[in-house]
Formats: C-alpha cells, structure tokens, sequence
C-alpha cells in the first residue's frame, strides 16, 4: 500500500500553512501503509509505477481554532469566533475525513476525552459527526486540537461544533459500522477499484492475514468490478481488518479496497486454485487447468519468501496453505517444494520397535500411507507419506530426535513409494491419521518433540492419577494438568525429557484408557 511523504512550502514561512501561492513537494514512496508488514519486500522491477496522490480535497477555510500553524487570531480569540459560529454541541462535526479514514481512527483522537456514543460517516461529503458523551468532553477535544492539528493516516482533518445537538437513532450508527447496512461479520465482501494490476488470492491473502486467520477466500467478477469474499475465523478478527484497510490501496496509488460486511454465515469452496482457496481444508482439488499468465504484471507468487524456481502452482498453493498454518510463512528451512513422499528412518531400536509405534510418531507431521521394517536391515524403516511437504516436515522435525535411547536418522528414500506386501503395513484408510479432519489446526500443532505431552479424547470422570498411571511408566513425570475445553476432558503432562515425552507419545498414543481410544501430541508450551 502505497502513500507520498508531503511537505508544503510557504514563501512566507509558514509551513503547513493556509496560504496562497503554496507549492507541493511530494517523493513517492512504496508500501508504507499500516499493513506494510503484512507484505514482503517486492523488488523495484516488479513494483508499479507510483501514482502520488495530493493531500487536500477538504475545505481549507476551516474555523481559525484548528488552523494555530496559520496566520490568524489566537486560538482563545478563535474558539470564541467558533462558539459564534455555532453553539457548543455534545456533536463534533469534522471535515476533510478522505475514504481512507475509518470510523476507527476517529475513534482513536476522540475517545481519550470521553465516551463517543454515536458517530455518522457521511461519506459522500468527506465528513463525519460524532456525538460525545457529554458537552463537557466536547469542548475539551475541540480546546486541545486548538493547539495541535489532529491528522489521520497523514491527512489534517477539521473539527468544530455541530449545528446538531444530538444525533437521531436514524442518523447514527450506535454501535454498528455507518458505512453500510450490515451488521459485522467474520465475512467480507471487498471491491477493488482502480484495479490497473492483477489481484490474485495470493495477494489478498498476503494483505488480510495481518489481522488474523483467513480461513477461506473466493473471487469473481461482478458488474462493480473485481470482488472477494474474505472469510476470517472469527468475527473480531474481520472487524479489526475492516478498520485498517477498508479505502487502502494495495499497490501505489491504486488497487483500492472497498470493503463491507458480508451476509453470509459460511463461505463453499470447492477448489483450491487461481479463483478460491480454503485454508483449513488443503486437500480440495485444483481442478488442474493451467494458470492464465498475463504478461508485464508483477507476478503475485513473488510475494512468497518460500517459493522456489520451477515450483508448480499447485506446489505453491498448497505450500501457502500451510504456511498460513504456521502464521505466514512456512518453518525455517522447509521449501514447501519437495515431491518425495516416502522416508527411510535408520538407527531404530530394534528391540522396543514396530510400525505402530512409527505411525503414531510420523502421523503427526501427516497421513501415512504404508510402513515397512526392513528385513535386511532391521533397524531400517520406510514411511510412506501421503505428500511430499508433509514428508518434509517430518524430515524437519525428526532429523535427529531420541527415541528409545537411539538418535533417529531421517532422510528421503529412493523409492518413490512402498509397495503393498504382507509385511508392509497399510494405514492409508486407517481413522487414526490425524490429518483426516481439523487440517490447519494439526500443521499449527506441528514442532519438533518437547518435554510435555497434550492428552485428547479422555473419559470425563477421568482422574490425575489414572493418567499417571497410564503413562509414568515411560520416564519421571515433573507435572501435570487436567482441564476441560468445550466439555470435553484434556490433559498436560510434562516430563524429565523430550526423550521421556516421545517413548510416552509412541507407546500410548490410540492406546485405550477407560474404555476411551486417547489421542496424544506434543504441546509447545514450556510449563504447566
């Protein structure tokens, strides 16, 4: 998002003041805008042309009391020349207020002098009308922006008394956003206009996950012009978005966005491709057409920091998917490019191990497909997994590990996958894969082994000592805790070491307690 650093020059002096002969210096510059950290360093080739656009656009005849930097009377001669003009009002009328600012950042200058009941965004007119608490908070907001000039996102707005005493239920939005009818939702519906560069999933995703998870995105085009629904996690997370970037551009001096509260309760995406995307469900169909390539445009895949040349789209999709998962970007080290599905895993314990175990250790990382324990080699294993990226994230996070007193090795196989035999087991169809539902939430649990251990799916009257019991037997149990999530009995329990945790995880995860199958994983939390 793009904005012009501005200075005006007076030849009286009077800098940022209200005179004739003013002269604008404006040095575009790019993406500086608020959500600036939401967008990584694009290369200069690659960026548009700067569009600078000039402050102003208001009227510059405000009243004298919020012009101090101007030639003019002094401000306690000024909020008297005000009071003439119209009687103190619990109602604040400002002016210059561009499509850029939102109600939120009107919000933000008033709020520190009382409580804003109601506030009325008259867009049309680049005007608003907020309506304190009292006459007394009123009054001390217009007394203290005598002195400075209030500016938002680096235009000077105007305040004075409103010729209204109170704002009607009608005119006001007490409580819900003036700028359309809807109520908030965690869906939003985004116009963009001044489209001149290409808009892709990929590029809004980039712009909007900054105020949370973006769950779900589809585009089309309309007779407004080119739209998208934004589907965040929670309602909260579209509100704040909505605050920050409705009337920014995406690019300098175009790309702006438009946006309003969606009525929809829950966004249908059934492909994963150049037109749709949903985030917690990885594994949609691309529909495998190519994509359109447009010539002379930035190309929006640029904007991740783990694409790799050659890379396909559907390589890359998925890879941002996932990404999102681990909160923008993927972990240290992971490509998100690797095609190789099946694993070779040496220096096992021969004595203590076996293919279900293996399973509840890699399944964490993704769905496995087959398992196989050399013959040859008994302390050998592949693992098949079901795609190359969650291969990689096992080789990440394994590499190295401790499990039954041996230091895991874990590399890629040479073997493209296992082939079915009697003694290569098969889990591909098995209901304990963990990626089977709940997708992003299992890639966000991803991380290398831990001291502590997190236990699902507990019988409710399940006690302390019960899962001591269960589990202690595997190394020296430091703490533990349990608690109950949406009805539902969990626990944490932290042990002496990571090797301890792991043998406890192997040996016990889909183990039966109670009568209940108990799900294990590693918790990244450091203490109970």
């Amino acid at each position: 998002m793009g904005e012009e650093s501005c200075s005006k020059e007076n030849p009286q002096g009077h800098r940022d003041g209200v005179a004739a002969c003013c002269t604008w210096t404006c040095t575009p510059h790019l993406f500086l805008s608020p959500v600036h950290h939401a967008l990584p360093p694009l290369s200069l080739s690659r960026l548009p042309p700067s569009w600078p656009s000039f402050p102003g656009g208001g009227d510059w005849a405000s009243c004298g009391a919020l012009r101090t930097s101007s030639p003019g009377p002094s401000p306690a001669t000024s909020i008297h020349q005000c009071r003439r003009m119209a009687e103190p009002s619990k109602v604040i009328h400002i002016r210059n207020v561009g499509h850029e600012i939102a109600e939120s950042d009107l919000l933000q200058l008033l709020q520190p002098f009382g409580l804003v009941s109601k506030i009325v965004m008259l867009r049309a007119k680049n005007q608003a009308l907020l309506q304190m608490e009292d006459i007394h908070a009123s009054v001390s907001a217009l007394q203290y922006y005598s002195s400075v000039q209030p500016s938002v996102r680096g235009r000077n707005i105007y305040m004075q008394f409103s010729s209204h005493q109170e704002l009607t239920t009608d005119q006001s939005s007490h409580g819900r956003n003036s700028d359309q009818d809807s109520e908030p939702n965690r869906i939003l519906l985004v116009t963009i206009h001044h489209m001149i560069y290409p808009i892709t999933v990929e590029v809004l995703h980039q712009v909007f996950k900054a105020y949370g998870f973006v769950e779900k995105i589809v585009t089309f085009q309309k007779s407004a012009g080119f739209q998208a629904l934004i589907q965040y996690n929670s309602r909260q997370e579209a509100v704040e978005a909505f605050g920050s970037l409705h009337g920014r551009n995406i690019y300098d001096g175009c790309c702006q966005l438009d946006i309003q509260y969606s009525n929809l309760s829950e966004l249908q995406v059934h492909y994963n491709n150049d037109r749709s995307r949903d985030f917690t469900n990885p594994s949609l169909p691309t529909e495998q057409r190519p994509r359109t390539s447009q010539q002379g445009y930035p190309d929006p895949a640029g904007l991740y920091a783990f694409q790799q040349p050659g890379a396909s789209y559907a390589q890359m999709g998925r890879a941002a998917m996932i990404a999102a998962a681990f909160g923008g970007t993927l972990p240290h080290g992971v490509t998100g490019t690797n095609e190789r599905c099946t694993l070779i895993v040496s220096n096992l314990n021969t004595d203590k191990i076996d293919e279900d175990k293996l399973f509840n250790l890699f399944s964490l990382y993704g769905n496995i497909v087959r398992i196989k324990i050399l013959r040859n080699k008994p302390d050998h294993a592949l693992v098949e997994m079901v795609d190359g990226l969650q291969a990689e994230l096992a080789v990440h996070y394994l590499k190295g590990a401790i499990l039954f007193g041996k230091k895991l090795e874990v590399n890629y196989s040479k073997y493209p996958n296992i082939t079915p035999a009697p003694d290569a087991h098969d889990y591909l169809n098995s209901s304990l894969n963990r990626f089977n539902s709940n997708v992003v939430k299992n890639y966000r649990h991803c991380c290398a082994p831990t001291k502590m251990i997190h236990i699902s799916a507990l019988p409710q009257e399940i006690s302390e000592e019960a899962i001591l019991n269960h589990v202690s037997e595997h190394g020296s149990v430091i703490n533990t805790k349990l608690f109950e999530v949406n009805g539902k009995r969990q626990a944490l329990v932290m042990f002496e070491t990571e090797e301890e945790a792991t043998e406890a995880l192997v040996s016990k995860h889909a183990s039966s307690l109670e009568g209940n199958t108990i799900r294990i994983s590693f918790s990244q939390m450091q203490s109970i």
